[in-house]
């Protein structure tokens, strides 16, 4: 397409043609169907494409969270490490500093972003997305009931809640990897400093920054992180002899996930994870495969292995698996069905197809759905 202005006998301006000329690229763009950038998209220097920019949702929890109350379903809720005693004020200032962007070296990204409580605190992302649109390497897994956890991250390669909190705090891609500028940024807030006093103590009476520490920060997340559980499911009430709690095809499910499914072999216990690790061929041909668990023990026997991720409120936290390359519950059911992928030569021993019928998937899907309990998101009356 040849364009004559001079033809039309209008006179145009360097500016107007400037102005027509973006005009026809457009168009041509529309007809095309050329991707042109969105405000919602960027690049790095690399030309490789980035993620959108990171949700940053607000605390809209209920006022008080309990940090003793035990879920129906569990005998007790774990002790918090000797050095980090769980008290009501270290809560608050967790949950704060959760939802705060400050923590993030642009000022665009908080925990909340990866971890959304309106998304069962995990994200809807296939790959967790950190600052400026950096897209991560795995999905942010939920923080519900992680109290009852004994590793942590998909690769285990945290011993702790605490240890785990770090891991965001210092990488580039997840909230920016420059810990100092944080705490400089948090020693600055004369609220936080007073928290921080008020919590970890000094060696003033009055309010200084010493308190304020990347140690002490990670203690009081974690310990907010602590009373973020769910339990007493319509599974759990149906196991206490509230029969009626579950429908007919919950029970059906029940039964499967008990027998044929063989699905209490990894998820087991009252938080359904046997908190080890699996190779379920989740990834298997795709180039540059994820290593798993090998990135942190370099163990080769630990290649593509994964930590079991607890059930509990699992139906609000898809995409599924750690690369979030499962969109919903039934195509879980579906992949677990056909053994993951049997062409993986190191794939777990548990993993076998399960021949399972249509309507007994749908029976799993039920009983995965009844697996959503009371939670800081939805507490009893």
């Amino acid at each position: 397409m040849k364009l004559h202005p001079s033809n039309t006998g209008i006179q145009h301006s360097p500016l107007s043609r400037c102005l027509l000329l973006l005009a026809v690229v457009l168009s041509a763009a529309s007809v095309c169907g050329w991707a042109l950038p969105t405000g919602n998209s960027h690049a790095n220097d690399d030309d490789k494409p980035l993620g959108k920019v990171p949700k940053l949702p607000v605390d809209s929890l209920p006022k008080d969270i309990s940090a003793t109350k035990i879920p129906g379903g569990f005998n007790e809720i774990p002790s918090a490490p000797a050095d980090n005693a769980t008290t009501a004020e270290k809560v608050r200032l967790g949950r704060k500093l959760f939802f705060d962007p400050i923590l993030s070296t642009d000022g665009t990204v908080s925990c909340a972003s990866c971890h959304q409580p309106d998304h069962g605190f995990a994200s809807p992302d296939p790959i967790a997305v950190g600052v400026g649109g950096k897209i991560g390497k795995r999905n942010a897994p939920s923080v519900i009931n992680r109290v009852f956890g004994k590793k942590f991250s998909w690769d285990g390669r945290d011993d702790s809640l605490e240890q785990q909190v770090l891991g965001p705090l210092e990488s580039e891609t997840e909230l920016g990897g420059n810990v100092e500028l944080v705490i400089d940024n948090i020693k600055n807030n004369p609220e936080y400093v007073e928290q921080f006093h008020v919590v970890f103590g000094g060696d003033s009476d009055l309010p200084v920054a010493q308190a304020v520490t990347v140690e002490n920060l990670a203690k009081a997340i974690a310990s907010f992180e602590r009373t973020l559980t769910s339990g007493n499911s319509k599974v759990d009430r149906f196991r206490a002899a509230e029969y009626e709690a579950l429908s007919k095809e919950a029970r059906q499910g029940l039964w499967i996930f008990e027998s044929r499914g063989g699905c209490w072999k990894c998820h087991s216990s009252a938080n359904l994870s046997d908190e080890d690790f699996h190779n379920t061929g989740v990834g298997f041909g795709i180039a540059d495969r994820d290593q798993g668990r090998f990135e942190a023990t370099k163990n080769p026997t630990h290649q593509f292995q994964y930590k079991t991720p607890s059930l509990r409120d699992v139906e609000f936290t898809a995409p599924y698996m750690h690369d979030g390359s499962i969109k919903t519950l039934r195509e879980v059911v579906e992949f677990y069905n056909r053994g993951g992928d049997p062409r993986d030569p190191s794939l777990d021993k548990k993993m076998a197809p399960l021949n399972l019928s249509n309507q007994e998937i749908g029976f799993l899907v039920e009983f995965l759905k009844a697996l959503s309990g009371e939670s800081v998101l939805n507490p009893s009356e």
